[in-house]
C-alpha cells in the first residue's frame, strides 16, 4: 500500500497550491516513494488529523492545539506524521534506500538557512494571502478569509492594496532574496541547489514558496515573471529544474 499525503484543494486544475504542503509533495516525488494524494478542506483538517492520530504543529494564539498540512499517512508503519521537516526526517529514516532530503551531518544548516529564509518573506503575505483565498473552495474560502481577518484585524482585500506601499512589499521580498541567493552562489553561480548539485529539503523549502507566488498569482502574471528573473533568473531555474517532482499524483 503507498503513503496517503494529505493536501489542501483549490479550484484550480491541479489542485495543488499550498507552500507548506508543496514542500511534502516534493519531497515524495523526489525520494520516488508511492503516494496518493487525500485532499482535505481547511475546516476539516483539525477533526481529519485528530482522528488520525496526528499531533498538532503549533499553538494558536488562544493556546490551543493548532492542526495544520501537510500530513502523511504510513500504511506500512500505522504512523502519521505532521509538519513538512518531521515528514521529510520521517521518510529519510524510513526509506533510506531512496535519495536524502537531509543528508547526513546537514540537518542543522539547513534548518537554519530555512529559519533565515522565512524570515525573509514577511513582506509577500499581505500579497499572497488574499490570492490564495481567491482560489479556495467555499469552505475553505470562508474558514481562510475569518481566520486571516480575525489574526491581522483586517478585511483581506486591505491587506495590500495595489499602490506605492504594495510595491514596496514586493522590493522588501526582493531584497530578502538577494540575500538567500547569495548563499545559493556559495556553491557555485551556476548551481541550482542549496548544497550545489544537490537538491535537498531546503530547495524543497524554497520551492514551496516560489511556487505558491506562480501558481496563485498566475504562471503569466508580470509578479511571477518579476521573480523568476530575479537573481540571473536563479529561481526560474530552480522551478524549471524540479518540475518533474511537482507532478500531482
Amino acid at each position: 500500500m503507498s503513503i496517503t499525503f494529505f493536501d489542501i484543494p483549490s479550484t484550480l486544475k491541479d489542485n495543488a497550491w499550498s507552500p507548506n504542503t508543496f514542500k511534502t509533495r516534493l519531497s515524495l516525488n523526489y525520494k520516488g516513494i508511492p503516494h496518493k494524494t487525500e485532499w482535505i478542506e481547511y475546516p476539516d483538517i483539525e477533526t481529519s488529523l485528530k482522528k488520525s492520530g496526528g499531533a498538532p504543529t503549533s499553538k494558536k494564539p488562544d493556546g490551543r492545539d493548532h492542526y495544520t498540512l501537510p500530513a502523511i499517512y504510513d500504511p506500512a508503519t500505522g504512523k502519521v506524521v505532521t509538519d513538512s521537516i518531521q515528514i521529510a526526517a520521517y521518510l529519510d529514516d524510513r526509506y533510506s534506500d531512496t535519495p536524502a532530503l537531509i543528508p547526513s551531518g546537514t540537518r542543522a544548516a539547513i534548518e537554519i538557512f530555512n529559519d533565515f529564509f522565512e524570515q525573509k518573506l514577511g513582506s509577500i503575505y499581505p500579497i499572497l494571502l488574499p490570492a490564495s483565498n481567491n482560489i479556495l473552495n467555499p469552505p475553505s474560502e470562508e474558514y481562510f478569509r475569518r481566520t486571516r481577518e480575525e489574526l491581522y484585524k483586517k478585511k483581506l482585500e486591505e491587506f495590500a492594496p495595489p499602490g506605492p506601499a504594495r510595491d514596496e512589499l514586493w522590493e522588501k521580498f526582493r531584497e530578502g532574496l538577494d540575500q538567500v541567493a547569495s548563499f545559493y552562489d556559495k556553491n557555485g553561480a551556476n548551481k541550482p541547489f542549496f548544497l550545489g548539485d544537490t537538491f535537498t529539503f531546503a530547495d524543497a523549502n524554497v520551492l514551496g514558496y516560489l511556487l505558491w507566488i506562480k501558481v496563485v498569482l498566475g504562471s503569466d502574471s508580470k509578479e511571477w515573471k518579476a521573480v523568476g528573473s530575479w537573481n540571473g533568473g536563479r529561481w526560474a531555474n530552480l522551478v524549471e529544474v524540479t518540475k518533474k517532482w511537482q507532478v500531482v499524483n
